[in-house]
């Protein structure tokens, strides 16, 4: 039997191609054609805002200085009021960014997280997340960490920034961690802000230019001499 069976409701139009670009008018609008032309980022010049978007945080990628995340790491001063820093820097979306967050809402009792301000309701940018690395026992000790030290790191970023060393324009899409270490006998607050404010700078600038490189530490292994090795 040829033709429509008897009962069968009226067909509409076929879906396909041609349904799907159809003329103005039809269930599905022509969507506008692709000129084929290329624009300066590579894509059609007609393309979505989707692509275009993408194509301009692939560029600012491509062009960031900070793009992994680095670690940078130094000692300054002498006697109890020594500053050791150990720092992460990375950028959004990176293991820092999500390790910025954690150490942010997991304090435990003797280890505290604390953003690095310049002064209350003033924090540094990029953000930067403080940690001690010495057990907190008193309030003497917490007062050191969040007044001499806090200020001193916070400044140190900034002025990292004000100088070039981190790129302003990547400043609010960085995240920083630092590791403080001071010592349980330290009393001199003017040098604890000191010695810390020089170890988090040199820290950022050897982390921003990854160093100390591989070969480097490769040929002093031997020569370096650490304070309290065992042999020291």
């Amino acid at each position: 039997m040829s033709g429509p069976c008897a009962g069968c409701e009226p067909q509409g139009p076929a879906v396909g191609s041609a349904a799907l670009s159809g003329p103005t008018g039809s269930a599905h609008p022509a969507r506008p054609a692709w000129s084929g032309a290329d624009n300066k980022d590579g894509f059609p010049a007609a393309a979505p805002p989707g692509a275009r978007l993408f194509s301009e945080s692939r560029e600012r990628h491509r062009m960031a200085k900070i793009t992994k995340v680095q670690v940078g790491e130094a000692l300054v001063g002498e006697g109890n009021e020594v500053a050791h820093i150990d720092l992460i820097i990375g950028p959004r979306g990176s293991p820092a960014e999500s390790a910025f967050c954690n150490g942010l809402v997991n304090n435990k009792h003797g280890f505290t997280s604390l953003l690095a301000v310049i002064a209350p309701n003033l924090p540094c940018k990029p953000n930067t997340l403080m940690f001690n690395k010495v057990t907190i026992n008193d309030a003497r000790q917490a007062v050191q960490m969040f007044g001499p030290a806090q200020h001193g790191v916070a400044k140190a970023v900034q002025d990292a920034v004000a100088e070039g060393i981190i790129p302003a324009d990547e400043a609010d899409d960085l995240y920083i961690l630092v590791g403080v270490f001071i010592h349980w006998e330290a009393a001199d607050d003017a040098k604890i802000q000191k010695y810390n404010y020089e170890a988090t700078k040199l820290s950022i600038q050897r982390a921003v230019n990854g160093e100390p490189k591989a070969s480097t530490v490769t040929e002093q292994r031997n020569s370096a001499q650490h304070p309290f090795a065992a042999n020291a």
